[in-house]
């Protein structure tokens, strides 16, 4: 690049005030080699910024490709399942899970929306990691139950009229699919979603650690109606209890059984309390009046 007398006479200016050297020494005619070389210079630094810049953007856009790509990737959903057991599942987001009798759990590898959404199907007790960003959703065949980071348990077996959400701490939201029916629990309070009247509702709870009893292997019956008994030992054994005589669905029955017996004993309990009469072949059990 040339530069006019004038022009070289100003940047010349500067650089003897840079310098603190004497004006008369220096000259355009004189000084244009020293002052040509320094352009260069110059020139060559600007270059190599720009070509390191042009370096940078274009990896810049490779990695945000790349992430791009990644996030579009499918994302890998585990299921854990349980038998005659309960088992505990940690979650991508450290999130606890503690799954009751035959019950699963899906989720994703992970969590890579704004909202981090599992899937239960039977009963499970949720210990979740608190995040506003990004909130915590349990669906289920009927409702939603949405969380920021709370303790709550939701019982869900496909075989129930009812689903159940039990709060402990914190607050949830619990809706149905439709979004069309919406309630907020604080802790103790309890929200029943009847399946065939599509109702919600809410209740307070007197000895909300009942509702997670199942998790050290008790039962507590307190004055449950015996069909709602039957279907809590179906789904916690995995058998199939019928009840013979409809009068004895109603009847209401208080009992604790704290130290994790199995359904036959259980049954013989409460048989000999004078409830009712069974009879049992395998997994099959009716449930009978007994005579007069």
């Amino acid at each position: 690049m040339k530069y006019t007398d004038t022009e070289l006479e100003e940047i010349l200016n500067k650089l003897v005030a840079s310098t603190r050297s004497p004006r008369g020494r220096f000259s355009a005619t004189t000084s244009y080699p020293e002052l040509e070389k320094r352009l260069k210079s110059h020139t060559r630094r600007l270059t190599l910024i720009r070509t390191f810049s042009a370096a940078a953007a274009v990896t810049l856009l490779c990695l945000s490709v790349w992430t791009a790509y990644l996030y579009m990737q499918p994302v890998t959903i585990q299921t854990v399942s349980t038998l005659a057991e309960t088992r505990t599942v940690c979650l991508p987001d450290g999130s606890t899970v503690t799954l009751n009798h035959y019950s699963s759990l899906s989720y994703p590898e992970k969590f890579k929306s704004d909202k981090r959404e599992v899937k239960l199907n039977g009963e499970a007790y949720f210990e979740v990691s608190k995040n506003k960003k990004h909130p915590f959703i349990v669906q289920t065949e009927t409702i939603d139950v949405q969380v920021l980071g709370t303790h709550f348990n939701v019982d869900a077996y496909q075989n129930n009229p009812d689903v159940k959400t039990t709060l402990l701490t914190g607050s949830v939201a619990v809706s149905n699919k439709s979004k069309s029916v919406r309630v907020i629990l604080k802790p103790n309070e309890i929200a029943i979603y009847n399946k065939v009247e599509e109702k919600l509702t809410r209740k307070v709870l007197e000895n909300v650690e009942d509702e997670i009893s199942w998790r050290q292997g008790e039962f507590i019956f307190d004055d449950l109606p015996l069909q709602e008994i039957a279907r809590e030992l179906s789904n916690s054994f995995g058998a199939t209890i019928h009840i013979a005589d409809a009068a004895l669905q109603n009847y209401r029955i208080t009992a604790r059984f704290r130290n994790g017996e199995d359904l036959a004993t259980i049954l013989s309990v409460l048989h000999n309390a004078g409830y009712f009469d069974y009879s049992q072949n395998n997994k099959q059990i009716i449930i009978t009046a007994k005579p007069d």
